[in-house]
Order: structure tokens, then C-alpha cells, then sequence
């Protein structure tokens, strides 16, 4: 069976009590000065609290609040249709899906998943 201390052949030094103690005292050395840089680092950052706090029910109001305010806009305005031309029920329908597009566009918005409105290029 081969010795584990030789690498293709070639003999290595086999470790000694010295080398166990020095490479302990630069772990040491090590796990201090990382100790004291993170300390340094946990000082350095500030203690303020973002400008923008949003917490996930504020999200989920403001989102269900978009969208159902696009369907609600909608639907009054398909009812306004169908009592001043007559049309019913096809003017409720139609603003409804138009309220409902209007309410997911809003929500995307919202969600900065797509572009604002009045997005400039131009910065």
C-alpha cells in the first residue's frame, strides 16, 4: 500500500509539533483580526432607517387597492354607458374588461415591474 505522506513519488515532510503550533497561533491571529474588523464594519454602518418602508401587508393594500380601483372605475362607467345610450348590459361589459385591463396596469406600475406613465430617457 502506498504512504500516505508521498505524492506521486515524491517524499514531503511530515508534520511536526511546531508547525501544529504556529498554524494555531495564525488562526488565532486570524479569527481576531476578523473579529475586530467586523466590529469596525457593524460601527461604520449607519443606524438610520430606510426612507422607503414597506412592509408586506402595506404592500398587498396598495396593490389589491390598484387593482380594484381600475374594475370599480370601470364598472361605474359601464353602468353611466348603459343608462345614457341604452346599451345594456354591453356598456358595463366592455368597461368592465377595459377596468379590469386598466386595474393589472396599474398593479404593474405599482409593482415596478413595468415602466411608469411618464418615463424620460432623457436623464
Amino acid at each position: 500500500m502506498a504512504d500516505p505522506t508521498e505524492r506521486n513519488g515524491e517524499n514531503e515532510r511530515k508534520p511536526d509539533g511546531a508547525d501544529d503550533a504556529n498554524l494555531s497561533t495564525r488562526l488565532k491571529s486570524l479569527d481576531a483580526r476578523i473579529s475586530q474588523a467586523s466590529v469596525q464594519h457593524a460601527e461604520a454602518e449607519p443606524r438610520e432607517r430606510p426612507k422607503q418602508d414597506n412592509t408586506a401587508i402595506g404592500q398587498a393594500f396598495r396593490y389589491s387597492a390598484e387593482f380594484v380601483s381600475g374594475v370599480l372605475a370601470g364598472g361605474v362607467l359601464g353602468w353611466l354607458v348603459d343608462k345614457l345610450f341604452g346599451v345594456s348590459p354591453w356598456g358595463l361589459i366592455i368597461c368592465l374588461i377595459l377596468g379590469f385591463c386598466a386595474g393589472m396596469l396599474n398593479l404593474l406600475r405599482a409593482s415596478g415591474t413595468i415602466k411608469p406613465a411618464r418615463y424620460d430617457d432623457k436623464k
